[in-house]
């Protein structure tokens, strides 16, 4: 079974291993009783951070997560309805994953920038992003812009990722890319070295530590992007 403080132990054992500096924060959502969890990544020393790139990364666990997480399709089944042999929650893998909302940003520092540098610029940051992000599911770049002397002028470069977390899977971590919607039954067995047939479980908090270290690693490799494509405009001037 995961809980909260597993999954977030996970992000930022996973963060520090790779020299991410993590500035989390917590939260109890005391009407859903969700856990929310939030937390701002750099790289560097943290007074610099204002002129570097950033990414918060935040997800929300509540209490069909954990049941999830044990059962998986079954959890849906007991925490919604009675179980019932021919319910379709026993009939799949699509389990629903763990959705983890990724926001980067680097200031501009009110550097002048034309509109067709600034598409540029975010076009080359989207590509450079998907290709290093092995997690990611959409990539969707932007500029925030602010109002001076009745002219607005871009602040600050942003890119919102969305990554699909896998917490259960009937087959445990060999079965992590199987087609998600694929039939199978409601249990799994296997023969341990005695002969005797067992239960086989999933186990994730097998795999998920390995899971955070690649999501950590494409946060890297995105803010490094976002770095380059600063860079390049500076010297493109």
């Amino acid at each position: 079974m995961l809980t909260y403080e597993d999954m977030t132990g996970f992000f930022l054992k996973a963060a520090h291993g790779l020299g991410l500096v993590t500035h989390p924060e917590y939260w109890l959502n005391t009407r859903s009783l969700e856990r929310e969890f939030a937390c701002t990544c750099h790289t560097g020393d943290c007074d610099d951070v204002e002129m570097q790139s950033s990414c918060t990364v935040a997800f929300t666990w509540g209490p069909l997560d954990t049941s999830l997480s044990l059962e998986g399709a079954r959890g849906v089944c007991e925490f919604f309805h009675e179980v019932e042999g021919d319910c379709q929650h026993l009939h799949t893998n699509a389990v629903p994953p763990l959705v983890l909302d990724l926001s980067y940003a680097l200031a501009l520092n009110g550097s002048p920038i034309s509109e067709e540098t600034l598409l540029s610029l975010t076009q080359m940051l989207r590509l450079h992003a998907s290709e290093h992000s092995r997690r990611t599911v959409e990539t969707r770049p932007g500029v925030s812009m602010t109002l001076q002397d009745n002219r607005l002028k871009p602040e600050t470069l942003t890119l919102q990722q969305r990554v699909e977390i896998p917490i259960w899977h009937p087959l445990g971590i060999h079965g992590l890319h199987d087609d998600p919607y694929m039939p199978v039954p409601s249990r799994r067995f296997m023969i341990n070295e005695g002969g005797e047939v067992m239960d086989e479980e999933p186990h994730p908090e097998t795999w998920l530590p390995q899971v955070m270290v690649e999501v950590c690693q494409d946060i890297l490799h995105v803010l490094a992007a976002l770095d380059a494509a600063l860079s390049y405009h500076s010297s493109d001037r």
